[in-house]
């Protein structure tokens, strides 16, 4: 059952919204309406069983990374509206239902219709739920993020089931076997095609790592294969996540002792493993954080529109937005030392190898805003984000910086629920965590 009209609360909200954005602001506010309808009216499907399948957009398939984040800015509204907390509460049911059929998965169909994004896969599992079996670590932390964000904002528990502990035990597991790749894991990923980011090196193991605490990642958020498979981001979400996980289980929610103590001890070596191995120096020789890095002595200087990003560190909880090693990084990340920041007569920002040179996302925009203390800074964001909606009043995947009628993806609502999120930031609503 998908939603046909918006529900009350959310009516009600865009009516909030729109009135504080008043005759000033009134074109955030008819891109904010139309963005926070679409998710709902376009994406969400509700099923009998209390479980929740959410649409990434133009792709037919589920993604675990993505769903969260579509769902995230309602969450403000869900500790008033039950049947909205219902329907997130049914996404996470459906998000660890899909991890324990397969947790090295990254997206998914809505019933096991073996339809896929490549037929030519290669991997050692298959399973007719699978869209593709990308493996991504941030995939197994936005489940847990969105888990503990609908206790923190609803007070709810009953998400908490059986179901969700046998997830959590699997995440753990995938979570310490990755910690020695060469010589724990099993996974690999080959794909025949002639895109070398679509497949993984050494047969579809990856390139070479060492042991560094961190947790291994076969692609980035953006689908894309790493590098050097400890991907900085998504460790610092993976810790963040097993803060949340040893909350849940530590007696006040869940108790289960082994589950807590194993999350903590996750935590504290990718913490560690992030300290000693994850930092570099930039052409000014500021320590920074690296995005990538093998434990071997390569590192890879830049970032990626998609989150888990280096930018997005404090919006994910990692650090505080005046850390100086964060601070460094983000100079770093917005100059031409980041092979994907681009300047263009219509916008300047960070884009990503997953779409053409010079195109710039709005995730990566409403990122670099709310993680920003300056509120003139976040206004001039969001004036060029619906300045360059190619007159969509929808955000878009990339746009090209110099002409905003040159975009990817028509339909695409992780950057939608973004754009939305960043003017609840501006308005100082924000998801409790």
């Amino acid at each position: 059952m998908a939603y046909t009209e918006v529900p009350a609360s959310v009516a009600a909200f865009m009516r909030r919204i729109t009135d504080l954005c008043g005759e000033e602001h009134a074109d955030w506010a008819r891109n904010f309406n139309a963005c926070f309808a679409n998710t709902l009216t376009t994406t969400v499907e509700r099923h009998d069983d209390g479980t929740t399948f959410l649409l990434t957009g133009d792709i037919p398939a589920m993604w675990l990374r993505d769903s969260t984040a579509q769902l995230r800015p309602y969450l403000t509204i869900a500790a008033e509206d039950d049947d909205l907390a219902d329907m997130i509460a049914g996404l996470v049911r459906m998000q660890f239902r899909y991890i324990n059929i397969d947790p090295y998965a990254n997206a998914f169909n809505e019933t096991p219709s073996g339809a896929t994004w490549d037929p030519d896969d290669q991997s050692d599992f298959s399973s007719p739920w699978l869209w593709e079996r990308k493996y991504e670590v941030d995939s197994l932390c936005y489940p847990i993020q969105l888990a503990w964000l609908l206790h923190a904002n609803t007070g709810r528990t009953d998400h908490f089931d059986d179901e969700f502990t046998a997830g959590v035990r699997r995440i753990l597991d995938v979570f310490e076997t990755e910690q020695d790749h060469e010589h724990r894991s099993s996974y690999f990923f080959v794909r025949d095609c002639d895109i070398p980011t679509e497949s993984l090196e050494r047969d579809g193991r990856g390139t070479p790592v060492a042991v560094t605490g961190m947790t291994w990642s076969g692609f980035r958020p953006s689908d894309d294969a790493c590098t050097y498979h400890y991907l900085v981001p998504s460790n610092m979400f993976a810790a963040v996540a097993m803060d949340y996980v040893a909350r849940i289980f530590d007696g006040d929610i869940l108790d289960d002792a082994d589950i807590a103590v194993r999350a903590r001890t996750l935590a504290a070596a990718i913490r560690k493993g992030i300290d000693d191995h994850a930092t570099t120096v930039n052409r000014d020789g500021d320590t920074i954080w690296a995005y990538e890095t093998d434990g071997l002595g390569h590192h890879n200087i830049m970032d990626d529109s998609n989150v888990p990003s280096l930018m997005a560190a404090p919006y994910l909880g990692y650090c505080a937005p005046d850390d100086p090693v964060y601070l460094a990084t983000r100079h770093t990340l917005l100059s031409d030392e980041n092979p994907y920041y681009y300047e263009g007569t219509q916008l300047k920002g960070i884009g990503s190898p997953h779409t053409p040179p010079r195109y710039v996302w709005p995730i990566a925009l409403a990122i670099e805003a709310m993680t920003s203390d300056d509120r003139d800074y976040k206004a001039h964001i969001l004036d060029r984000l619906v300045a360059t909606d190619a007159g969509t009043n929808l955000m878009h995947e990339g746009i090209d910086v110099d002409d905003p009628t040159k975009y990817t993806r028509e339909w695409f609502s992780w950057s939608n629920m973004m754009f939305c999120e960043l003017v609840m930031d501006y308005f100082d609503i924000r998801v409790k965590r």
